[in-house]
């Protein structure tokens, strides 16, 4: 038995050098070849190395030869996906990952990276979403709750500058107008403040963030500042 495993070892070996030494068109006969015998596996494995040699040609291939149906869609646009993410461009990988959502849209590994990109692009909203989507189907998601707890925060933190600066722009307020502003604060408290609080918490309680320590510390203070 030790020979045998030996020799298949030393041929997954020879086979993989030997399939990474060819060019993206010796490699795309051989995942169709694979599709066409059903070997899912094999096909994606095939495409992952046709991706990291060339990105355009790998892309083609994609659109000509798979179809919606096909059972290694999915892995492939996680390929191609993963890819442009990690080679910076954001804006392509962003198209496939909201693809593959299409095809397993409660797939919390591939939310994840999307709402990451989200980010990134500057879509703030859509990620609030997606992290959001996420927590429902994993309460405890750390990154979920990193972003969701710190969305809060500085919402929150955005309204409670815009209020103060706002009531100190009167000299001699009128009792109506204090009781406004402590009215005011004290629904940021209850609402934002208190979502950015309880995310915040749940991160402080799996992971030792001295960021959400102070972010906690800061909401603690506009607490104390609401119940004066």
């Amino acid at each position: 038995m030790r020979i045998n495993f030996t020799i298949l070892i030393s041929f997954f070996l020879l086979f993989s050098k030997s399939i990474s030494a060819q060019t993206v068109e010796q490699i795309m006969p051989n995942i169709s070849h694979a599709l066409a015998e059903q070997h899912w596996n094999e096909a994606s494995n095939l495409f992952h190395i046709a991706v990291d040699k060339d990105l355009y040609k790998s892309e083609k291939f994609f659109l000509d030869s798979i179809s919606f149906n096909c059972p290694a869609r999915a892995e492939m646009l996680y390929q191609l996906g993963f890819y442009c993410k990690h080679t910076r461009n954001y804006e392509k990988a962003y198209v496939y990952y909201k693809e593959l959502l299409q095809l397993k849209p409660n797939e919390v590994s591939y939310l994840v990276p999307c709402a990451e990109l989200e980010v990134v692009l500057g879509k703030e909203d859509e990620a609030l979403k997606s992290y959001e989507k996420i927590l429902a189907l994993d309460n405890n998601n750390l990154a979920a709750n990193i972003y969701i707890g710190n969305y809060y925060f500085f919402t929150a933190d955005k309204e409670k500058r815009t209020l103060d600066k706002e009531f100190k722009k009167v000299e001699t307020p009128t009792r109506m107008q204090y009781a406004n502003y402590r009215n005011e604060l004290a629904r940021l408290v209850k609402t934002e403040y208190e979502k950015a609080k309880a995310h915040l918490e749940k991160v402080i309680s799996q992971f030792p963030s001295s960021e959400a320590k102070k972010t906690l510390d800061k909401i603690h203070l506009v607490e104390l500042e609401s119940n004066k």
